[in-house]
């Protein structure tokens, strides 16, 4: 059955991996929902009876084919409210996160599909985070975080973390947007965009934004 507290745990550990190759632990899971470890392991291992994660005693936790499906499911909805919000309401990237976060776990199926026809069926939301199909399928590029990205590196922007709404209205303050193309500086710290002028970039963008490889 729907659950917004099961949904919250699957799209973080969705997430999680999407960008990186590392599992998630128990113990991140609790920072990144700002729960009591103890809190998390008795969730996963009530997600992991459903058949929904994977999951062995202090080791990482897994999505399994089942939690996969369910995942990418509430991911889409969140991508494509946020891309609506973006583009019918003229919404800021920076606002669209919380909004989204409420308004995943209450529209209807009809109209998911409708806002999906009306934006012509886009596949990135405004951070350049793909949006899964009806199938849960995904494209990606092959792509490098900025803080890994060598001194010289050109690439266009992929995706930007939407984690901290303040980091991404400075981003916009210098030019960094999704679809820019970066040569990078001083190991990530200063930016080309599009060719004009060296920018230093705000504290925390090099981990922040994601270029193609």
């Amino acid at each position: 059955m729907p659950s917004p507290a099961v949904d919250d745990y699957l799209k973080t550990i969705y997430h999680h991996t999407e960008w990186q190759d590392d599992r998630i632990t128990p113990s991140q899971l609790a920072a990144e929902l700002g729960l009591a470890p103890s809190s998390v392991t008795e969730m996963v291992q009530k997600l992991a009876a459903q058949g929904l994660v994977t999951h062995r005693p202090y080791g990482p936790v897994a999505l399994s084919a089942d939690g996969e499906r369910r995942a990418a499911a509430i991911i889409r909805r969140h991508r494509l409210i946020e891309t609506w919000l973006v583009r019918e309401f003229d919404y800021g990237w920076d606002e669209v996160h919380d909004e989204a976060e409420v308004l995943e776990h209450s529209i209807s199926d009809r109209l998911l599909e409708r806002i999906d026809e009306r934006l012509g069926r886009p596949t990135h939301d405004p951070h350049g985070d793909a949006i899964p199909d009806a199938e849960g399928r995904v494209h990606r590029e092959p792509f490098v975080l900025l803080a890994a990205a060598r001194e010289g590196h050109a690439g266009r922007v992929l995706r930007v973390s939407d984690r901290d709404p303040a980091l991404l209205r400075a981003l916009v303050g210098v030019g960094v947007d999704v679809g820019r193309t970066v040569r990078v500086h001083d190991a990530g710290t200063v930016v080309v965009v599009d060719d004009s002028a060296p920018v230093a970039l705000p504290e925390g963008a090099a981990q922040a934004v994601w270029l193609t490889a």
